[in-house]
């Protein structure tokens, strides 16, 4: 395989092409993101912005887009976007109610990709996050079938040009090839060398699903980080291979998971760093730098939401 270069595309299973590298803007706080959104694209060669209507900002992307776009410097489908179908939009007429929404918020005509989020689906008509009157969470019984022909509609009605899914796992994965007319074409997960994720990958990829690899870094900055949670940037290794390339620990986390063939989306809102984050292409991880970095993998993750443990649909009460 060519070595990935900066502009690299992946070919979907529906002949649509993906950028290998985006901006991720999860966490990325009103009055950031749109300063982080237009310097990715007009200064630091990005062309995949990921969003969701959960991260709340979404109507501050589509202000960065807007102003992009008619300055002129790049045209609408030079741009990949993509966003996700929050928890509280599950059922089928619903669906495409959430798209809709993210659209207007955005200034778009139509998605790039749309991902259901999550399996579990909440309570609707109540908010994004639907109290059940004891400090949790109130859930919804939609199967994701369900919310997979809602998808189906989506990309009928041409309001996103391809559908995939985020955080499902193998047997979700396969539940929605077994019962689809349109197939998923991307498949977002938590990857990073503590969750590796090499079976899930492996299903995905040997039935023509990309994977996006979400919090490549292990998301330090994460609101719910403990003192004493494990650090890759300071493990002795991964500095030691960023020395050897002359390169950041960073960097040498993100060419992991490009290297896999991994869309990779890491955050920021620093131009110095969104600068950084992409110059990955320029460098090799050898055969023994990868098996290290594999070596970190511990199956822990930044993202557990262990809250939903209960939901019947929570993804990650299996191996993958």
């Amino acid at each position: 395989m060519a070595k990935p270069a900066i502009g690299t595309k992946l070919t979907l299973n529906n002949g649509n092409t993906m950028p290998i590298f985006g901006l991720g803007t999860w966490k990325s706080k009103p009055g950031e993101v749109k300063q982080a959104v237009k310097f990715a694209l007009l200064e630091g060669g990005y062309r995949h912005i990921d969003c969701a209507l959960i991260y709340e900002n979404e109507d501050e992307v589509g202000q960065a887009l807007k102003e992009v776009f008619e300055s002129g410097a790049l045209k609408r489908e030079d741009v990949f976007i993509t966003s996700k179908c929050w928890n509280s939009f599950h059922s089928r007429a619903k669906v495409t109610e959430g798209c809709k929404i993210t659209l207007s918020k955005l200034g778009l005509e139509y998605l790039d990709l749309y991902l259901i989020h999550w399996p579990m689906g909440y309570a609707e008509g109540n908010g994004m996050s639907p109290s059940d009157g004891k400090g949790g969470t109130a859930y919804s019984n939609v199967d994701i079938v369900e919310t997979w022909q809602g998808m189906e509609d989506v990309h009928k009605a041409g309001l996103s040009k391809s559908i995939g899914v985020s955080n499902f796992n193998s047997e979700q994965v396969a539940k929605i090839l077994a019962n689809c007319s349109v197939k998923p074409v991307n498949n977002q997960i938590e990857v990073h060398p503590y969750l590796t994720q090499k079976e899930l990958v492996e299903f995905c990829q040997k039935r023509d699903i990309t994977i996006t690899a979400y919090s490549p870094l292990g998301s330090p900055d994460r609101p719910w980080a403990k003192p004493g949670d494990p650090s890759l940037f300071e493990e002795s290794a991964i500095k030691k291979i960023a020395e050897a390339h002359k390169k950041t620990p960073a960097q040498v986390l993100l060419r992991f998971a490009v290297q896999r063939n991994l869309i990779t989306i890491p955050k920021s809102v620093t131009p110095a760093r969104i600068a950084e984050n992409i110059q990955v292409f320029d460098f090799e991880l050898s055969k023994e730098e990868m098996e290290t970095i594999f070596g970190f993998n511990k199956n822990w993750r930044a993202c557990g939401l262990e809250e939903h443990k209960s939901h019947p649909l929570y993804p990650f009460n299996i191996p993958f």
